[in-house]
């Protein structure tokens, strides 16, 4: 059974987890765990969200956010999207066909 949509509204407390691709660790070591961090820290400034707690562990996160105005997918989508050094490595690492 499918799991029911997520009431995103303003105020509403919201726990998050988010998985790396095939539970890959997505923090390799503290300079990646500090960058996220920072990250975070930018994202809830220019959104007026609130983070109540985090837990980094190495192949996925969890965030309890209270949102504001904007909305939760869009706090995620600002959180979430890669570096371009990072979209760089991964495509060195992970190359397909029409990155060739």
């Amino acid at each position: 059974m499918p799991r029911q949509p997520r009431l995103d509204a303003p105020g509403v407390l919201q726990h998050v987890m988010a998985r790396g691709i095939e539970r890959r660790e997505i923090f390799k070591d503290n300079k990646d765990r500090k960058s996220f961090v920072a990250r975070l820290g930018d994202v809830l400034t220019e959104t007026k969200t609130q983070c109540f707690a985090w837990v980094l562990i190495p192949n996925h996160v969890h965030l309890l956010f209270r949102t504001g105005l904007t909305p939760l997918g869009e706090v995620m989508k600002r959180l979430l999207t890669c570096p371009v050094e990072w979209l760089a490595m991964i495509v060195l690492f992970f190359p397909h066909d029409g990155c060739r």
